[in-house]
């Protein structure tokens, strides 16, 4: 079904994305006597820092590649009007960099992966030399890693594709297995590039404090304040660290500098024009680059949009609720689902209530395997594990009943896989440095606190006062203390570059809705909803690799036939 995609889909879970904006950019009005402290903003998410059992963004995607492809989407395309030849510029406000020392790619060995990645076999690879901070071009360079893997194709196209990893913080090496077997570099080259600060890149802002918190955290309550007391402990020894030995400039690591090293990329490539898919966070830059860079992108194809204009801690509660509501509304259309979970809402909200009131500590087992470890399961953890899709979707309505009966095996071992971390694998330093500049200024604890009242009435304020995936932001990002850049970085980009928007129902991070918010400024843009899939849409659906492919071969006529028929994968009905 194709509407114009400043139509409402019928049936959609949650209200009107400009809705949803306006509510999560309403800034917190001062009562009568109230005091206003400055926050000294420093850095997810969207999303991708591993806190309790968390999981980044990207990992929910791999997570669930082996479940089976979600059926039933609705098409949206949007009309082409008039529109501007390309990106809009920034906004006249707006600082712009100093001129910077030409970067410039020097050839080298592909990264030593833990596990041999077979599509690096072939590849040409180096790194990328770039300056750390180009309003300073005369100081630090910093290197970041490069491969360019080959088209399987005997003839491919001469417009490569560049991929752009979620998080932030994401090792993008990781997920090569990931784009590649999903055809990214069937008849294209496919460029892969690790962000600024991201492990093989030097520096590498990898925290292994925070990891070692986490393997820990899993065992304590979430949400209290004894668990942010470490995990404060945890930021402060990784950035004094990272600033005292290494010299590094945290504020230089950010989506304005990101997108800058990819415009950088292609000229020092020689690559004429090139196409960009990204997912997540990936998202949030390849938009930011379309808007800064616009030169030379041929087409832009966007996984799980995450819109700069509206990312913020209580945005993290809209999609919470819209990607619930899309499981609990496709349990009630499916038969045996509604029979045997009848009131999954009420379900759900009874036991966060009750988890939050009477935490259970239990011993679980990781799920890959190992010792038992201590878990403990409250009402915080509990929505996490949701948010974070450690249960997968299908699974979600009976995880709940069975945890309403007195079994909480299910994210029980959820939350135990979070006790085995790879230290060193997330740049927690690159999460921080993103999300304190460019996600949490200008919003106050009353505005995240009355989101998460909006998106879900019941849940006790212990819950809804913490961002889903990003606990404890504010107070992190006081320690973490780099400058507030929202007014550069939360932009809505307008263009007339062709471009793709792929979004799964079941996503609890960035809400299927926003999709069409964001193409609302895209005037060439062809929107893809694909239900029963959560974040990171393309590795979990068939047809949603068919559409791309399509996409990519003619941006401006992309076949989307394979999303009409659609129906969600049967939900799992356990045993009364």
């Amino acid at each position: 079904m194709a509407e114009h995609s400043n139509s409402t889909p019928a049936g959609s879970p949650s209200p009107a994305p400009e809705a949803l904006a306006q509510q999560a950019h309403q800034p917190h009005q001062p009562q009568q006597g109230e005091r206003i402290k400055p926050v000294r903003t420093g850095p997810e998410g969207q999303y991708t820092r591993r806190r309790s059992g968390r999981l980044p963004a990207r990992r929910s995607g791999r997570a669930l590649a082996t479940v089976a492809t979600a059926a039933a989407a609705l098409v949206f395309q949007t009309a082409v009007g008039p529109a501007p030849s390309s990106a809009v510029s920034p906004p006249p406000s707006e600082p712009r960099p100093a001129p910077s020392t030409p970067s410039r790619f020097v050839p080298g060995p592909c990264p030593a992966t833990p596990e041999p990645i077979a599509a690096l076999s072939g590849a040409r690879c180096g790194f990328l030399e770039v300056p750390e901070n180009r309003a300073h071009p005369g100081r630090r360079t910093i290197r970041l890693a490069v491969a360019v893997i080959p088209a399987t194709s005997a003839r491919p196209s001469g417009d490569p594709v560049v991929f752009m990893a979620g998080g932030p913080g994401g090792d993008t090496f990781d997920d090569i297995p990931f784009v590649t077997a999903s055809g990214l570099n069937r008849d294209r080259e496919l460029i892969i590039m690790a962000q600024r600060g991201n492990r093989y890149s030097q520096p590498n802002l990898a925290c292994p404090e925070v990891d070692r918190f986490n393997a820990k955290a899993v065992g304590l309550r979430y949400d209290t304040q004894s668990t942010g007391r470490l995990l404060l402990r945890a930021v402060k020894d990784c950035r004094n660290r990272l600033t005292a030995s290494g010299g590094i400039d945290l504020s230089a690591y950010n989506t304005t500098e990101n997108a800058a090293d990819f415009a950088d990329l292609r000229k020092a490539l020689r690559i004429a024009r090139w196409n960009v898919y990204g997912y997540s966070y990936g998202s949030n830059l390849a938009l930011t680059y379309l808007r800064r860079h616009p030169q030379g992108i041929r087409a832009v194809a966007l996984d799980s949009v995450t819109p700069p204009r509206v990312v913020s801690l209580p945005w993290t509660w809209s999609s919470a609720r819209e990607g619930l509501a899309a499981v609990f509304a496709a349990c009630t259309a499916e038969p045996r689902c509604k029979s045997r979970y009848p009131d999954l809402p009420r379900t759900l909200t009874q036991q966060v209530r009750r988890l939050e009131a009477r935490p259970l500590t239990l011993n679980a087992r990781p799920p890959r395997g190992g010792d038992p470890v201590k878990v403990v399961l409250d009402g915080g953890a509990l929505v996490d594990l949701l948010v974070a899709n450690t249960v997968r979707p299908v699974d979600v309505p009976a995880a709940i009943e069975e945890l309403a009966h007195g079994n909480p095996e299910r994210f029980a071992q959820a939350r135990a896989a979070g006790s085995v971390p790879v230290v060193g694998e997330t740049a927690h330093g690159l999460i921080e440095s993103v999300a304190c500049s460019e996600w949490v200024p200008g919003h106050s604890a009353s505005d995240l606190l009355n989101a998460g009242r909006r998106a879900f009435p019941g849940w006790p304020d212990t819950v809804l006062a913490q961002a889903p995936q990003l606990p404890f932001q504010k107070e992190l990002c006081r320690v973490w203390d780099v400058p507030d850049r929202t007014r550069s970085q939360r932009v809505a980009t307008s263009s007339s570059v062709p471009t793709l928007i792929v979004s799964g129902t079941f996503d609890t991070k960035t809400g299927a809705s926003w999709g069409r918010y964001a193409a609302r400024t895209l005037h060439r843009s062809t929107i893809v909803r694909i239900p029963g899939i959560g974040h990171w849409v393309v590795p979990q659906s068939p047809c949603a690799q068919r559409v791309l492919a399509s996409f990519l071969a003619r941006p401006t006529a992309p076949d989307t036939g394979c999303a009409a028929g659609l129906t969600p994968k049967p939900f799992t009905i356990s045993p009364k």
